[in-house]
C-alpha cells in the first residue's frame, strides 16, 4: 500500500506521546489513524462525529490519558 505523509493538529499532550513512542507503537497508531479516517470518509458521519464516538467509546471502556500513556510506554 502507498503512503503520503500528512499533517494534523493534535493537542500537546498527543503530540508529546507521540513524539516519544517507539517506532513500532508510531507506526500502530498511524495505522490506527488511517483506519479510522478511512472509515470516517466511507461514513455519513461528519469527522466530528466519529471522532467524538472514538473518545465516548474510549472513555466508557476506561481509557484515560495516563493509561494510554502507560500503553504506549509499555516496551
Amino acid at each position: 500500500m502507498e503512503t503520503k505523509t500528512i499533517t494534523i493538529r493534535v493537542n500537546a499532550e498527543v503530540a508529546r506521546i507521540f513524539e516519544t513512542a517507539s517506532e513500532e507503537q508510531r507506526r500502530k497508531l498511524e495505522v490506527l489513524l488511517s483506519l479510522k479516517l478511512s472509515e470516517a470518509t466511507r461514513n455519513k458521519k461528519t469527522l466530528e462525529e466519529v471522532m467524538s464516538e472514538i473518545s465516548r467509546k474510549a472513555r466508557v471502556r476506561g481509557l484515560t490519558p495516563e493509561i494510554l500513556d502507560s500503553i504506549l510506554n509499555d516496551q
